[in-house]
């Protein structure tokens, strides 16, 4: 959902507004909000535990779930935010920042059939340029991932066995497209 107001608020103004839920960012002047149907629950909350699980207690990594990332003009809201430990923002008692102003590692967004493919690219794109290591735009309706590679051509990835790519900082991360659709059956793993 695209909100209009009467006047196109600055990054500054956004940040000053209530947060909603779910989530709205502010991409280009415009103010959007997120869709969260089912299947992106599923998927989103499955990525979050399988990646924090191999990466949380070895201090490698953190995998956020709609964290609010403030760079390049731009405030968004990536689906899964992955940060590498020593990246990760913290307030003056070394305690978890609230405020994130600078870009994931990792972002993983999950399409939904009512978002603009184009937009959510963009985002992508937004992020690649900053410095994000990869990206993941997951299509749970054509069970199939594209992956972002930063300076190289997207990849496209729709067979079960298709092994994934995962930045260096998660290497021990092993998941095919099988596995994570896998999620949306009902007992699935």
């Amino acid at each position: 959902m695209v909100q209009t107001p009467s006047k196109t608020p600055t990054l500054e103004e956004f940040l000053q507004l209530p947060e909603t839920q779910p989530a709205s960012e502010y991409i280009d002047g415009e103010i959007i909000q997120k869709p969260m149907p089912g299947k992106h629950s599923i998927l989103q909350g499955e990525l979050i535990i399988t990646i924090n699980a191999l990466t949380k207690n070895q201090r490698i990594a953190l995998a956020f779930p709609e964290l609010r990332c403030t760079f390049g003009g731009r405030s968004i809201v990536p689906d899964v935010a992955v940060f590498a430990w020593e990246r990760i923002p913290v307030d003056e008692n070394g305690d978890i920042a609230n405020i994130f102003e600078t870009y994931p590692d990792w972002i993983i967004e999950i399409f939904s059939p009512d978002q603009s493919q184009t937009k959510e690219i963009k985002k992508i794109l937004h992020c690649l340029k900053y410095g994000s290591r990869l990206c993941w735009l997951l299509d749970p309706t054509e069970k199939s991932i594209l992956v972002f590679p930063p300076g190289q051509q997207p990849e496209l990835f729709e067979e079960a066995n298709d092994a994934l790519p995962v930045p260096d900082l998660v290497s021990e991360l092993h998941l095919t497209v099988g596995d994570i659709f896998g999620w949306l059956k009902l007992g699935g793993s």
